[in-house]
């Protein structure tokens, strides 16, 4: 097996065979035997079931793929790897956002030239995704406070390499990171396995509704790994497929655009697009009014400063190894034809 992707596969352990047992080999898009237009039939595109995909449950409620003559088809999986291995197989064209920047970049190293991003989710301490959480009760009172404690993070060598690096740079000396389901981070707090976890939302808003768990800090990417806890970490992303792209340029645009509408309507009314979440997430009742929202960055919204704070995320998983090469992030964002 080619060394690269034996290594993307260990990130997910099972990744193939959950796949299989999920039965998403999807129809491959078709070119139109009429040569007239483009068909390309139906679009499967993979989510994580996470609040930051969003923008593609948004597009597919309302009707917006449908209003533009798109045959779009939300496919669902239990981590950003195996949308990522979907992807590499042919099985999808393409992903919503939510989907790990991290998993597709290790898709880009194990197949080059696989996809083309259409829209990153950037999160911070203010539009928030990633943080610390601790019991409620907790004497912990800041990240630093965590040396000698059980520390968890989600599984594979992604979350293994942020949860370490956070540790580190608050002056932890020598973190001791456990890998644990992300929904099992609030149980292992309440039942005392750990002291801490580096999860995800919704965990935190959940632990905090139920009484078992408190947030200690949100934003601990922006902060411990880019240097600034307001800077933008591109933590997710929605592509399309190249093979996709070139067969289908107008297709494209088009899918594009009809995205570009759903985040303009998250943008614009926030607590409406809210309820978009429920049937495609675990996110529901009260949940929905209280899980935060990230951002979102389209492909031609990127400013320099963007580009190099993405680009210093993949840097950063390549000089600890998770990336077995360096990912030019200015490579992967789509461009019209």
């Amino acid at each position: 097996m080619n060394i690269r992707r034996r290594h993307f596969l260990q990130l997910g352990a099972g990744t193939a065979l959950a796949i299989a047992a999920h039965g998403c080999r999807q129809p491959q898009a078709q070119v139109s035997t009429s040569g007239s237009a483009e068909s390309p039939g139906k679009i499967s595109i993979g989510f994580w079931p996470v609040a930051s995909g969003l923008p593609l449950f948004v597009a597919v409620k309302k009707g917006y793929f449908e209003e533009a003559g798109l045959n779009v088809e939300a496919v669902k999986f239990a981590s950003p790897n195996q949308v990522a291995e979907a992807l590499i197989a042919g099985r999808l064209q393409g992903t919503g956002n939510g989907v790990a920047s991290g998993a597709l970049g290790l898709a880009e190293i194990t197949s080059p030239g696989l996809f083309k991003i259409l829209a990153a989710n950037p999160s911070n301490a203010k539009y928030v995704l990633d943080q610390v959480i601790v019991a409620k009760d907790s004497p912990i009172q800041s990240v630093a406070d965590l040396n000698g404690k059980t520390f968890a993070t989600g599984p594979g060598a992604q979350n293994k390499a942020i949860a370490e690096a956070i540790l580190t740079a608050a002056g932890v000396a020598e973190p001791n990171v456990q890998q644990l389901e992300i929904s099992q981070h609030v149980a292992a707090i309440e039942s005392g396995q750990i002291d801490a976890a580096y999860t995800l939302e919704p965990t935190g808003t959940v632990g905090e509704m139920k009484g078992i768990t408190r947030i200690l800090e949100n934003g601990v990417v922006s902060k411990y790994i880019l240097g600034d806890s307001m800077a933008p970490w591109f933590g997710g992303s929605a592509a399309l497929s190249s093979k996709f792209i070139e067969q289908f340029p107008e297709t494209t645009q088009t899918y594009a655009e009809a995205y570009r509408r759903a985040i303009q309507d998250i943008r614009d009314n926030p607590d409406e697009a809210r309820q978009y979440l429920v049937g495609y997430t675990a996110i529901e009742g009260d949940l929905v009014e209280k899980v935060p929202l990230v951002g979102y960055t389209l492909y031609d919204e990127f400013t320099p400063e963007d580009v190099a704070y993405f680009q210093k995320f993949f840097d950063f998983m390549t000089e600890k190894t998770v990336f077995s090469r360096a990912v030019d992030v200015i490579a992967l964002l789509y461009k019209p034809a």
